[in-house]
């Protein structure tokens, strides 16, 4: 038996996060990243828009039990947990890297990890589309609220959805029009697809850690807190996969409806969180509550790697 080949995926997620850590990239640098995450993001929803067919969205968007079940993880397990062990990690972590938790799970899902994870892991890639979509829409709205109900943080701020519908829906929509005429053409190259979405996620992460170190997210955190906060950000994380993965497989939503909630409905957004925090609270607190979304978000981010890419070949062995 060979030596198994070590997934570039995740090589690449943890290379780019050590160059984060290590990088002093200038002001100009990580903002050109940005704008380069930016038109990757945007190009990646153009093509899912392309390849998917809209017979499939429409499906994905009246799974009323894939759907519910991603909204449900997001915005009522997830915050249930938060409030739960919030009392518990304040006496260890500090008040701050708690309510860092606690924001942490107000938070809604990611959009292009969550779909991408999907798409590797050949699950539902429609109904992800569409729920992870919804969850940043109305986590502009939720999210605030709950902090304003349950952290008494006064001044909370939504924000605009204006770049979730523009460089999102809109590159999406422009998809699902052309893909009559081209969508066949797109769905004969599934490495090449597959490639991009990787790569974009890999661009997404050393943005998000550029612009953390640049902003001395990291000064100040000691080892041991540096250890317990990866302990609970995996504890959190292997209790809502394991919550989403075997209560949809209990409604029996199909597997890839299965992997559409386990994808969508076990992330936070590091894009839409950090932004959102700067808006919500002052500015004296934005530090400790930034590191459990960082550390979180990196986590999350090479555990589904590893899930989705094993998902992906297990369906390809069957399909074999």
């Amino acid at each position: 038996m060979g030596v198994k080949r070590i997934d570039p995926f995740i090589v690449g997620i943890l290379l780019a996060f050590a160059l984060g850590l290590l990088w002093p990239a200038s002001d100009g640098v990580r903002t050109g990243i940005s704008w380069a995450g930016d038109v990757l993001v945007a190009i990646l929803f153009f093509l899912y828009g392309l390849r998917l067919r809209t017979s499939e969205v429409l499906a994905g968007l009246t799974n009323v039990k894939v759907q519910g079940l991603i909204f449900a993880s997001t915005y009522i397990v997830f915050p249930l947990i938060g409030l739960a062990i919030h009392p518990l990690l304040a006496p260890v972590l500090g008040e701050g890297f708690a309510n860092g938790f606690l924001y942490l799970a107000f938070l809604p899902s990611t959009i292009q990890s969550s779909v991408t994870f999907t798409s590797i892991a050949k699950g539902d890639t429609a109904a992800a589309v569409c729920a992870a979509t919804f969850s940043n829409v109305i986590g502009m709205f939720l999210t605030p609220l709950y902090v304003l109900i349950f952290m008494n943080i006064e001044g909370a701020s939504a924000g605009s959805i204006s770049s979730v519908l523009t460089q999102l829906l809109l590159p999406f929509i422009v998809g699902q029009i052309l893909q009559i005429k081209l969508g066949d053409r797109i769905r004969k190259y599934p490495k090449q697809l597959k490639v991009y979405d990787q790569g974009t996620v890999v661009v997404i992460v050393l943005g998000a850690v550029l612009d953390s170190t640049a902003a001395n997210t990291w000064d100040g955190v000691t080892p041991l807190q540096i250890v317990v906060l990866i302990a609970v950000s995996c504890v959190l994380l292997a209790i809502i996969l394991a919550l989403t993965w075997y209560a949809s497989a209990w409604l029996k939503v199909g597997r890839p409806g299965q992997i559409a909630v386990l994808m969508c409905g076990s992330k936070k957004s590091l894009a839409t969180g950090l932004p959102m925090a700067q808006a919500i609270f002052p500015a004296a607190l934005i530090g400790p509550i930034a590191v459990p979304v960082i550390i979180f978000h990196q986590i999350q981010l090479l555990v589904c790697a590893v899930i989705a890419s094993r998902l992906g070949r297990e369906e390809s062995d069957v399909a074999r």
